[in-house]
């Protein structure tokens, strides 16, 4: 049993592991085929329209590197400051794999386990998911169908809203609007909080892709702010790929697992290049000017874009504030929020953009987050104990529609 924190926990980032049946069961007979499980050299791995991916090493997830395996390794090299120190964890190198566990796969027994881990609540995120709306960005129609199927699965297996406690996040995926906006309907009349929007530009036809901040998906953003959802925006194959390829000759897909890795391309993502961007563009283009009451939760994608973020918009305001339609912090302060990677300086974020505008996420069970989530309420002791109150859960309930002094655990 995890240590109890007196005020409520609500963790921003918790994942789910996908089924067989996840990509399959509810796909129609047009599109059978679509995705496949394939034997290759005795190992299994995913295929989308006959390519297979290495996205996930293991997609059957039946063993699944540990909890939490790469944490005091990556705390220690990223951030002096972390109060995780060696003794605080187990310094034994953990094993490379181990058995799966019925909690990763259904929310009854992720609801115990969360009891163990003290934690009250959770946004829960899918994880092969990720790999499917830029392997299908040249094909709409597959890709609106895939996410569909996937929709229907997770409402099933999960739910959206599992006893107030566990909300499954449905993906929304915008290449044809109509589409969305009745994907839109559909997840919010079956109890949809909040909906995952892919953190990139939209692919179309042709090869074109554009901003779903543009005005073209303003009925889109328009319905979503007239229902309240939140919309989150979980790191996943953003495309960037593509940009890093025509620098390093490659045509390899995006391996989030891949930690070797050139120097150029740890340089051009040690600010994680693409949700910068897309702040950027949310801003920028007029969307949360338009439709100020839309909250976006960028999810798994750290906080090392922010500061360089607020600098160049506090500067261009202040040379050229009639470039924007309002000032561009106050836009953000209303809409934007952010999951600081549990490696990063906390309380140095907190000085730059306020503890109204930070949430707790732990990645649970993925390698590279918390083994002990709560644990994180140790990087927050330098702060008051109510800007520790808001960032630990007070601030996504606040979001959620969920009084943030209820208390499960």
């Amino acid at each position: 049993m995890s240590r109890s924190i007196e005020f409520p926990v609500f963790d921003a980032d918790n994942h789910l592991y996908e089924t067989f049946d996840a990509f399959t069961k509810y796909v129609p007979d047009s599109h059978v085929g679509l995705v496949k499980y394939v034997q290759v050299y005795g190992r299994t791995k995913i295929a989308l329209k006959n390519t297979i991916s290495e996205y996930i090493p293991n997609p059957t997830f039946d063993v699944v590197a540990p909890p939490g395996a790469r944490q005091l390794k990556v705390r220690q090299r990223s951030n002096r400051s972390s109060r995780a120190r060696p003794g605080d964890l187990e310094t034994a190198p953990p094993p490379k794999y181990v058995p799966s566990i019925p909690a990763y796969f259904n929310p009854q027994d992720r609801l115990d386990l969360m009891n163990e881990l003290s934690i009250d609540r959770t946004l829960m995120w899918p994880t092969l998911a990720s790999l499917l709306e830029e392997r299908l960005a040249d094909d709409p129609e597959a890709a609106v169908v895939m996410v569909r199927a996937l929709n229907r699965w997770m409402h099933e297996q999960w739910t959206f809203d599992f006893e107030r406690r566990i909300f499954a996040i449905p993906i929304i995926t915008l290449p044809l609007l109509d589409e969305a906006l009745r994907e839109l309907d559909w997840v919010i009349e079956h109890g949809a909080r909040a909906i995952l929007v892919r953190p990139a530009p939209v692919p179309g036809y042709k090869g074109i892709r554009r901003s779903f901040a543009l005005p073209e998906f303003d009925p889109f953003w328009r319905r979503v702010e007239e229902a309240g959802v939140v919309v989150g925006m979980h790191a996943s194959d953003d495309g960037f790929q593509r940009y890093l390829n025509e620098w390093e000759g490659e045509t390899t897909e995006h391996l989030p697992f891949r930690y070797e890795q050139s120097v150029f391309s740890a340089l051009v993502m040690s600010e994680q290049r693409m949700i910068k961007d897309v702040v950027t563009s949310i801003i920028g283009h007029g969307l949360v000017t338009r439709f100020p009451n839309l909250r976006f939760l960028p999810v798994e994608n750290g906080s090392a874009w922010v500061r360089p973020l607020v600098r160049q918009l506090e500067s261009m305001y202040e040379r050229s504030p009639g470039m924007f339609d309002e000032d561009p912090m106050v836009a953000w302060k209303r809409c934007i929020f952010v999951h600081p990677f549990h490696e990063e300086d906390v309380v140095g974020l907190v000085q730059v953009i306020g503890a109204d505008n930070i949430f707790f996420g732990s990645d649970y069970p993925h390698p590279e987050g918390l083994f002990d989530p709560v644990t994180f309420i140790d990087e927050l002791a330098p702060l008051p104990r109510e800007e520790q109150r808001k960032i630990m859960g007070a601030n996504l309930a606040k979001l959620m529609g969920i009084d943030p002094l209820e208390k499960i655990l």
